[in-house]
């Protein structure tokens, strides 16, 4: 299935050991390039994130945050360490300065170690937030999912533009080689030139064949067919399109190039805007 490489996930989760809330976000990258945010005291889960995001997501760049809150408080008590809280207040008391302001306990509870946190069972705990990530994940890959769709519709529409112009300057080199003819021979009765037809069939066969364009026309619809097949795969096609981009877009250069008639310039030029058009949006493909 085709997806998306710019997509958001959030998600909030919480249980008896607290509030877990979950935020990704994807972009366009070359590679899958990862950057994880997490509370200091659950960096040991950083190892087991990455893992679970390559195991879902393989190119883009991913900005995964956890954003945790431990809320002991809810049995209705808060727990202070008392004896710490009465240090502060005698350390505080007993600074040299005239008329000091009233202690405020609230700036005492704020005191890393006043209030109590209650250990956490860190294995448990981390199974809870790895099981969030991957439903946040979920979250993620259907929105890349959803506009991977709408990027393969317009690919695939953009295809058989495509293939409507090859095959429109196929129908046409016969009709294009005759007109050529017609032209020399209104040029030569202009200028009251008598011509060589031997010679002038010499001359058309060699115009010919500087105009061949039928591998390119064959190369073309064979890069269009796989392109089609590719949107079909359910594996990671990004990069294999990008490539075959590039050799559409050789194609369509060759053509330009071979090109002795209007309709065989336009064409190539029209090949050549489609081709930028997919170039564009595959950037954003997996």
């Amino acid at each position: 299935m085709t997806a998306s490489m710019t997509a958001f996930g959030r998600l909030e989760e919480s249980g008896s050991w607290g509030r877990a809330t979950w935020e990704i976000r994807t972009v366009n990258h070359r590679y899958l390039d990862m950057f994880i945010r997490l509370p200091e005291d659950l960096r040991m889960l950083e190892n087991a994130v990455r893992e679970h995001i390559s195991a879902q997501i393989k190119r883009g760049k991913v900005d995964c945050v956890l954003r945790f809150d431990n809320d002991d408080t809810t049995t209705g008590t808060v727990p202070v360490n008392a004896l710490l809280a009465e240090k502060l207040i005698l350390a505080a008391e007993s600074l040299p300065i005239r008329n000091p302001a009233p202690i405020d306990p609230v700036d005492i509870l704020r005191w890393p170690g006043v209030i109590e946190r209650e250990s956490l069972d860190m294995e448990s705990l981390g199974k809870a937030l790895l099981a969030a990530l991957d439903k946040s994940l979920e979250l993620l890959l259907e929105t890349r999912h959803r506009e991977g769709e709408k990027l393969k519709t317009m690919l695939t529409d953009r295809c058989e533009a495509a293939e409507q112009q090859v095959h429109h300057i196929r129908e046409r080199l016969p009709v294009i080689m005759e007109k050529i003819r017609e032209r020399y021979i209104k040029r030569a009765n202009e200028l009251q030139i008598e011509l060589d037809q031997e010679r002038l069939e010499q001359e058309m066969l060699i115009l010919a064949q500087k105009m061949d364009v039928a591998e390119e026309l064959d190369r073309l619809d064979a890069h269009i067919g796989e392109v089609k097949r590719v949107l079909n795969e359910n594996s990671p096609v990004g990069r294999r399109l990008d490539f075959l981009m590039q050799e559409m877009n050789r194609e369509a250069n060759t053509l330009g190039s071979k090109a002795a008639n209007v309709d065989m310039s336009n064409v190539s030029v029209e090949l050549k805007v489609l081709i930028e058009q997919m170039r564009e949006q595959i950037q954003n493909i997996e």
